[in-house]
């Protein structure tokens, strides 16, 4: 399934970029998201930066037949690899289930802030239910988005 989720922030690409290369925004997002449990690992080179955020999350949300596939709670490892300030290569791995989520982070100028671009393949790999899961997972990621970006909304209004 092919995902796509925009984001607009009032600050410039730079800006965001700063702010979604700072570990301490990404355990603030991560609450904000209102996970079980985090470990942030985000190593920075110049305008380089590698984020490992090690995930558990509730699944109480779910309608009971993807509560059978997902458990009580499950586990989810966001990767994000930026060579710079415009993008980045994105990862979601579920260990231990046959999900599979890749894709890119754009950010892009748009007017006096910017517009965040994530684009996605979900792939759940299971007979029958596989598309009703995946199209859960991308309303899953939608949401944690839309959590990350009050956050960030927040953040940047120097709200920490």
């Amino acid at each position: 399934m092919k995902f796509r989720h925009e984001l607009l922030y009032d600050a410039s690409p730079r800006e965001v970029f700063e702010m979604l290369a700072d570990p301490a925004f990404r355990e603030a997002s991560c609450a904000a998201q209102d996970v079980v449990s985090v470990e942030v690992e985000l190593e920075r080179d110049g305008d380089a930066f590698t984020l490992v955020a090690d995930q558990v999350q509730k699944t109480d949300d779910l309608p009971s037949f993807a509560r059978t596939f997902a458990g009580h709670t499950t586990r989810a490892v966001q990767r994000e690899e930026w060579a710079d300030d415009s993008g980045g290569s994105l990862r979601i791995d579920t260990p231990g289930k046959p999900a599979d989520i890749v894709g890119t982070i754009t950010l892009l100028p748009d007017g006096a802030g910017t517009r965040e671009v994530v684009e996605l393949e979900v792939k759940v790999k299971l007979p029958l239910i596989g598309g009703k899961i995946e199209k859960l997972l991308g309303e899953k990621v939608a949401a944690g988005m839309d959590a990350e970006h009050g956050a960030g909304v927040a953040w940047l209004a120097g709200d920490r």
